[in-house]
């Protein structure tokens, strides 16, 4: 069966200025209804790079007490490897789609890697805007190079270097946490896999849409992960951040509730 991605119904849609009835959202859940027009809340911004270690774990205890979720600055990845990565992630995407057929999820396949479209329609029979790519990239034992794209050249080098500064970030999360629920610096991260935790790449593509009042690019739901780190195109409203930086929001979901007493908070996002 020839799978119809979303970037190629994107195409389509725009040259008619209108989208495909199974992509338009009920009207409860259309952005043009649901967008929240009071003050801003604010997320809990948090700078890793204070050397007051105590009041860095103070911070993100409440913020995962209180949210759930907070902006991460300072985080010590330098921005040339943020950029790569967002540069290779779209260079991916503008590929011949037969290139990126090549990197597909096997039909029938129960691994989540792989280039594709969410194809599972919801309850109401909906679809998600979105086309994305999905592997593994630590640790080395459940990396399937299969599905990492030869071109661009330099994706490989891009994913690699990210994922070892990441791991770095992580791994200072986990102690954060750990010590504000009163433990050991290492339970945490050894509770849920130690340096054999599985990190995993998502690369989401959002084309252009020429309704986006009536459907949404990924809908409310709890990722099943300990952390989600994303790294956002760009970040509107954030005048406080330097141009040169690169934040990135950290969502604290379930998984942890068992070690934690539920004394912290997951994010349904």
């Amino acid at each position: 069966m020839e799978i119809e991605r979303v970037q190629a119904i994107a195409l389509l849609s725009m040259s008619n200025d209108t989208i495909p009835l199974e992509f338009i959202r009920s009207e409860k859940e259309q952005p043009a209804i649901t967008t929240f027009h009071g003050p801003v809340p604010e997320i809990p911004t948090i700078d890793l790079s204070d050397p007051d270690e105590e009041k860095i774990v103070r911070l993100i205890d409440s913020a995962c007490r209180e949210w759930g979720i907070f902006q991460a600055v300072n985080h010590g990845i330098p921005s040339d490897v943020m950029s790569k990565l967002q540069s290779v992630g779209r260079e991916f995407f503008e590929l011949p789609q037969e290139e990126k057929e090549a990197y597909a999820k096997p039909p029938g396949s129960e691994t989540v890697e792989g280039y594709g479209t969410k194809l599972q329609k919801e309850v109401e029979g909906k679809r998600a805007w979105v086309d994305h790519l999905f592997h593994n990239v630590w640790p080395p034992s459940r990396i399937n190079y299969q599905f990492w794209p030869k071109n661009p050249p330099s994706y490989r080098e891009a994913n690699e270097e990210y994922t070892k500064c990441m791991r770095g970030v992580v791994d200072k999360l986990f102690r954060s946490l750990s010590l504000g629920l009163r433990l050991e610096g290492h339970v945490l991260k050894e509770a849920v896999g130690g340096e054999e935790l599985e990190y995993l790449m998502k690369i989401n593509y959002y084309p252009p849409c020429p309704r986006p009042d009536l459907t949404l690019g990924v809908v409310a739901h709890t990722d099943m992960s300990t952390f989600t780190v994303l790294v956002p195109k760009r970040v509107n409203g954030l005048k406080e951040i330097r141009k040169e930086s690169f934040p990135f929001f950290i969502f604290y979901f379930l998984f942890l509730f068992s070690f934690s007493f539920w004394k912290l908070r997951g994010l349904f996002n």
